[in-house]
């Protein structure tokens, strides 16, 4: 897969605030990021403005932003903005992703029965990286019709955390689509020093071979799982 060149301008541009988003629980701002003449709008996330949690250190929950787009890299899945970490963001370290343009009265739970069967490749991710809060509105359509997943702070825990409102597909079987892309991710981890070099800046090595179990085992059954009868399935708020 090309590399975004977005990449580039997020890593080494300057960045200048812009306004925040008020629907999160953390600090979500709006900035401008230039570099070499070109300019982007991004989504920064500094660590200061995350809300402690119990079973999330609250500095990592940047880190697994970008963990997350390096998974949907290695898989061979275009479902993750271009995500980096920079230390010298206006308030401090954190997450900076390239800001998407969307209709944000367009989301799951109104999407078109055509939109809904585009997001078996998301509902895969979505088991792979162990997503403890995947909401409705973490789904972006952008003008070409693309869809986006977002907001990535709280997946990758060793422990079994999967809540999302993503459960159309339970017990029906994988595509060869995310067979083909698992494949790719398995031996990549097991074969390839580098693609574990992409991810430990971000997630610590249990964490990576709890992703690739869960990965193997999700090929292996050949079928998406049905909610947990004994834990919470769904996020709230669901939006």
């Amino acid at each position: 897969m090309p590399t975004d060149p977005t990449v580039h301008i997020l890593h080494n541009g300057e960045i200048s605030l812009e306004g925040q988003f008020l629907w999160g629980s953390n600090y979500t701002l709006l900035v401008d990021v230039t570099c070499e003449g070109e300019r982007i709008k991004a989504v920064y996330k500094p660590t200061r403005g995350v809300r402690p949690l119990w079973d999330f250190d609250a500095p990592s929950l940047a880190r697994r932003e970008v963990a997350a787009y390096q998974v949907s890299r290695l898989l061979g899945w275009d479902l993750v903005p271009a995500t980096v970490y920079r230390e010298d963001g206006p308030m401090g370290p954190g997450s900076l992703q390239r800001f998407v343009e969307h209709d944000p009265d367009y989301h799951f739970f109104n999407f078109s029965e055509q939109d809904i069967e585009r997001l078996q490749v998301a509902a895969a991710f979505d088991i792979i990286i162990n997503n403890a809060d995947r909401k409705g509105g973490h789904f972006l359509v952008d003008p070409q019709g693309h869809i986006w997943l977002i907001d990535h702070g709280i997946c990758f825990h060793e422990d079994t955390k999967l809540r999302t409102v993503l459960w159309n597909f339970a017990g029906q079987p994988l595509l060869e689509e995310i067979k083909t892309g698992l494949r790719r991710f398995e031996e990549s981890l097991e074969k390839d020093p580098a693609a574990i070099a992409r991810l430990q800046p971000y997630l610590d090595r249990r964490e990576i071979d709890a992703m690739l179990r869960r990965a193997q085992n999700l090929r292996r059954r050949g079928v998406f799982p049905q909610p947990p009868r004994h834990t919470r399935p769904y996020p709230w708020p669901l939006v």
